[in-house]
This record gives structure tokens, C-alpha cells and sequence, in this order.
């Protein structure tokens, strides 16, 4: 009995664990903060990802201008930064503005192209309904919350 009770708690921490995954790129990381005099106490901590080394053709050859449209230029960044959101969303690092200098400076973009086109509402761009076409970069692993449902419900079925 004691094993079941175990297991319980450790479906419990993997489902909740899931779901505090963010599916959202908020909408205030395409615009620039001033910085304050107690920003040398807050100083942001070094971005995870390593965004010189990625490929950012998915970008620059979808959005070109010199009349940028929204539907392309959005869809490809997207499809870029969408894996990366949880890291784009954490407001104690540099990964957003790291990642949109990497861009503007790879695809020669005007400032604030992306931030002006891509408006999905309040919380920013919609990573919810994204599925990644990355294989390389998560090399192969899927979706986190359908890997947790499947596991519960191999384990629903296998202890019952």
C-alpha cells in the first residue's frame, strides 16, 4: 500500500510539473526596458540557450522586406522561438533581447519589426496550439504534457 502511495505522489509532482510549463512569450519582451539605478542589484543572468549558434534562416527566408508582412514574418518566429519560451518568458534572464539582437542582426531587420507585426494579445505570441517541426533541436523528444499524459495513463492502467 505504501508503494502505490508513493507512486501517487510522484504522478502528482510529474503532472504539476507539466503544467507550469509556459506557453506563452509575453508581449512586453519585444519592447526595450529603461534600466533603473537598482538594476546593478537585479542584474539579469546569462541566457541558457545559445543563440549565436542557431539557424536563423527559418526567419530570413520567410520574413523579407522591404514590405514585411505579418502573416510570414510571425508564423517563422514563431516557429523559432516557440521551443524556447519558457526561457524567452523568464524576465531574470537575458534570452529575450539576446535572442531578437541575433535576429535583427542576422536578417538586417528595422527595430522593432517583430513587435510591431507580431501582436496576439496581452500575454504576447500563443506557444499553446505550436507544434515544432525542430527535430534537431530537441532532438527528437515530444511535447512535454503528451508525455505526461501518456505516462499516466500507462500507469492508471497498469496499477488498475
Amino acid at each position: 500500500m505504501a508503494s502505490n502511495n508513493r507512486w501517487f505522489y510522484v504522478i502528482l509532482f510529474a503532472l504539476l510539473t507539466g503544467l507550469a510549463s509556459s506557453t506563452f512569450i509575453p508581449g512586453d519582451v519585444f519592447q526595450s526596458h529603461g534600466y533603473t539605478a537598482r538594476a546593478l542589484l537585479q542584474a539579469k543572468t546569462a541566457c541558457t540557450v545559445d543563440f549565436e549558434h542557431q539557424n536563423y534562416t527559418i526567419i530570413t527566408s520567410q520574413c523579407k522586406g522591404p514590405n514585411f508582412q505579418a502573416g510570414p514574418c510571425c508564423a517563422a518566429l514563431k516557429e523559432f522561438a516557440c521551443p524556447y519560451s519558457v526561457e524567452i518568458s523568464n524576465e531574470k534572464s537575458d534570452c529575450a533581447s539576446t535572442m531578437f539582437s541575433y535576429i535583427n542582426a542576422m536578417g538586417n531587420y528595422p527595430p522593432a519589426l517583430f513587435s510591431s507585426l507580431c501582436v496576439e494579445g496581452k500575454q504576447g505570441l500563443d506557444c499553446g496550439n505550436f507544434t515544432s517541426t525542430k527535430t534537431s533541436d530537441n532532438n527528437g523528444a515530444a511535447p512535454m504534457p503528451m508525455m505526461l499524459t501518456a505516462s499516466f495513463f500507462m500507469l492508471l492502467f497498469h496499477l488498475f
